[in-house]
């Protein structure tokens, strides 16, 4: 979390690696049992990856995306208006909110050309993050890692006005 001389806040987002692991750990269990998921169940992909933004006010006014990615690839993040409980109850389809982002890099693009992303989408995504952060002082997001994008080159975070 940086704040900038603008009077702005800007949240990283930061995988969280046990919630992470203990996804995949349901995925591997279900394969091992031969068991189905649970109807509307949504399991994680191996390209996956859940992570967090942690709202240290809840009066935030979205301002805009700060993403990186050294490469080429697609990245997109899915919020989840699901807030996890110990128990870490199974994430179900439901609970995937939309739109979600997706920013690229195509193959044949230079490495200087900035990343491309739909505004509109990401623009709305923002507000929806803004929205509920007034309810919530943790949210989660999916970020799936596609096309030769790594999580290891990329970097993503939401700058937001306090007190809006």
């Amino acid at each position: 979390m940086d704040k900038s001389p603008s009077d702005t806040l800007r949240l990283e987002f930061k995988e969280d690696v046990a919630l992470t692991e203990m996804m995949r750990l349901r995925v591997s269990s279900l394969q091992k049992s031969g068991q189905k998921r649970q109807d509307g169940e949504r399991l994680l992909l191996p390209y996956e990856a859940v992570y967090r933004l942690d709202f240290p006010t809840q009066e935030l006014g979205f301002s805009r995306w700060h993403f990186s990615l050294s490469g080429r690839g697609r990245v997109t993040v899915t919020g989840i208006c699901q807030l996890w409980t110990p128990d870490l109850t199974h994430l179900m389809t439901r609970q995937l909110l939309e739109p979600i982002g997706t920013f690229w890099r195509n193959a044949d693009d230079p490495d200087e050309l900035p990343l491309k992303f739909l505004e509109a989408d990401m623009q709305e995504f923002g507000e929806r993050i803004a929205e509920l952060a007034k309810v919530r002082k943790v949210m989660y997001f999916l970020l799936a890692c596609k096309d030769g994008a790594e999580a290891a080159n990329l970097s993503c975070s939401v700058e937001f006005t306090p007190g809006k």
